[in-house]
């Protein structure tokens, strides 16, 4: 008698590949990106000079997120502009913890398998927009596919108490893809934040190499769904980064499919590698080569396109979208 039982695999063994960020699935990158890179410790361009931090306002936002036990991508993603932004009085909240699931080659964030589980953070972010006195707030999550619903409970959850306890705040949401399930993005939305952001990050010839894990379809669909869950009550929004060999003529072309998808706000910005152990940068773009992508971007309909050596999603998002409150930067006029 046979000893198998079940169908024999006639496939070839699968065979382990490095997760390194700079390697992803064993790649060579170079093979992609060109043998043309910059050094790591190559000098940066002037324009890319911002003061330090340590400003009073900067100070009373470091206490208040650590008090609260609050992550930010400002901290987490090394993010060159978080003097300024704290200096105004705005943060990025970023729930579900510091750990996410999957390791893009361009991400500071840290990797590996979570254990955060808070059911109050909701509760505690919503309760420090408020304290802040915000009228327009960012949140962001890391990848939680570890989870049944990939994190959509929380992010409702934290979207409901921002409208309990800061009502007069607009809430802006930038969430991962949700592994594209409709049932996830369909709770978030159905909170109705003001603003849904998701990042496709890179042109589509880049995925393989600096979002493996994600697909340019499955971002457009969720950009898309998102779109038509929200009913014409949610601006969808979406951002790029250059500085891994992308052209400006596959820029344009990611802007169309952005803009035939329905996404009326737009960020780029340029790379800035973190670390050697991720994606090395093929060249940095001349602020006059941003000014000839919103150019390019207005004209195929954008309401909104901030470009620039260090725009990132959330920088400045006050000034994206009209705002019922008057204020300077995102804090509420007296």
């Amino acid at each position: 008698m046979s000893d198998i039982v079940g169908p024999v695999d006639e496939q070839a063994p699968r065979q382990h590949k490095t997760r390194s960020r700079a390697n992803p699935g064993g790649m060579d990158v170079l093979e992609v990106l060109g043998q043309e890179v910059q050094p790591i410790r190559a000098r940066k361009p002037p324009w890319f000079k911002v003061p330090a931090p340590g400003g009073a306002r900067y100070r009373e936002l470091s206490a208040l997120i650590r008090d609260e036990n609050l992550h930010t991508v400002c901290q987490e993603a090394a993010c060159p502009n978080v003097g300024e932004c704290w200096e105004r009085g705005t943060a990025t909240f970023m729930i579900l913890g510091d750990t996410c699931t999957r390791r893009c080659g361009f991400c500071h964030v840290r990797t590996g398998k979570p254990t955060w589980n808070d059911p109050l953070e909701p509760a505690r972010v919503a309760r420090s927009i408020a304290r802040m006195g915000l009228r327009h707030a960012v949140i962001t999550s890391v990848d939680r596919d570890d989870l049944p619903d990939y994190g959509a409970g929380i992010w409702a959850a934290t979207i409901r108490q921002c409208r309990t306890q800061a009502s007069d705040c607009q809430i802006e949401v930038l969430t991962p893809d949700f592994r594209g399930e409709e049932m996830p993005l369909a709770r978030v939305i159905a909170e109705r934040p003001d603003v849904f952001n998701h990042n496709v990050e890179v042109v589509p010839r880049l995925y393989p190499l600096a979002r493996r894990g994600s697909t340019w379809r499955r971002s457009l669909r969720v950009l898309r769904n998102a779109l038509a869950y929200g009913e014409g009550e949610v601006v969808t929004k979406s951002g790029l980064m250059v500085g891994l060999g992308e052209t400006h003529e596959e820029m344009v072309g990611a802007f169309e499919d952005l803009r035939e998808a329905g996404v009326r706000v737009l960020t780029v910005g340029q790379y800035l590698r973190p670390t050697e152990q991720h994606l090395p940068i093929v060249r940095y773009w001349h602020p006059d080569e941003f000014r000839a992508l919103e150019d390019a971007a207005y004209a195929l309909g954008f309401d909104h396109i901030a470009a620039g050596p260090l725009v990132r999603s959330s920088y400045h998002a006050d000034q994206h979208v009209p705002q019922p409150r008057p204020g300077v930067g995102p804090l509420a006029a007296a």
